[in-house]
């Protein structure tokens, strides 16, 4: 059944035959090629056994016979087997290449390896060193200064010429002459730190005021007015420079600058005295205010 199958199949049971006549073509124009590798033998011979029992088991099947077909002999590992192909010979120029490229890395790293063990040998010689010197190489500690001695207080004679026993001179609750001298001491350094302050100059806080002063119309006189305005004379003001500015409607306000000590002159103050004008004075405000 299985060989009427196959029979009405379309395989090509021939193709080994134009394949031998390929590779006997290939093998007139270029050549047999001789491979005496052991390693490339094996792989021939392998391959060729592959191929005979392949092609003994299609024409058994073909006749009717299922009876597997005897290996073929393996080749000695000593001879040569001729083996045709139609591609060159391989280029091992790569795999050389690859090979010197290890063998640089081995050289490498074997020199990398013996720098690590004469670095380890030299701190186990450094080492042995260590724990071979002795406990009395190292430096000895310095002595702690010795505490100055307390002098002896002589002892006084008593009436009948015996010296008076120490515990006598021993004041456990003080004396008042020791209160006086230190209360007279605690005097003087005040009085020379108070002396030394009033001798140092005070830095007086000054500020520049820039005052708007208005009239009530443009009938005023302002001439008048600012006359009226640097009549005022306090302790700390000084009056500076003066313009007019006009506002509208021909009405002009004038613009003056002052100079005033924080500790003696306030802005309210001199607001309230600018005002006492209430003939020429409308309103009076604070233009700009600097710290000097």
């Amino acid at each position: 059944m299985e060989t009427t199958c196959l029979g009405q199949e379309k395989i090509w049971f021939d193709k080994w035959r134009f394949d031998d006549a390929e590779r006997q073509f290939y093998e007139q124009q270029n050549g047999p090629v001789t491979v005496c590798s052991s390693s490339q033998e094996t792989g021939a011979s392998t391959i060729l056994q592959d191929i005979a029992r392949a092609r003994e088991n299609i024409q058994k099947s073909l006749s009717g016979t299922t009876t597997a077909a005897a290996p073929l002999p393996a080749p000695s590992a000593t001879t040569c087997v001729t083996i045709s192909t139609s591609a060159p010979a391989a280029d091992y120029s790569g795999l050389i290449e690859r090979v010197a490229n290890l063998e640089l890395e081995n050289h490498s790293l074997r020199q990398v390896i013996e720098d690590l063990r004469q670095v380890v040998s030299k701190l186990e010689n450094r080492i042995t060193a260590v724990e071979k010197c002795p406990v009395s190489s190292q430096p000895d500690p310095v002595p702690a200064p010795a505490p100055a001695p307390v002098p002896k207080s002589k002892p006084t004679a008593t009436a009948n010429g015996h010296p008076a026993e120490e515990d006598d001179d021993i004041d456990l609750f003080g004396s008042d002459d020791e209160d006086e001298e230190s209360e007279k001491l605690k005097e003087e350094r005040l009085r020379q730190y108070a002396e030394k302050k009033a001798k140092k100059p005070t830095l007086i806080a000054k500020s520049s005021i820039l005052l708007d002063v208005k009239p009530w119309d443009d009938e005023t006189d302002m001439a008048k007015m600012e006359e009226c305005v640097r009549s005022i004379q306090m302790d700390g003001l000084v009056w500076g420079t003066s313009k007019l500015v006009p506002v509208g409607y021909g009405i002009k306000k004038l613009q003056i600058q002052c100079v005033v000590e924080d500790d003696k002159v306030g802005t309210d103050e001199l607001e309230e005295e600018i005002i006492k004008f209430e003939d020429y004075v409308q309103s009076m405000d604070i233009a700009a205010f600097n710290k000097i």
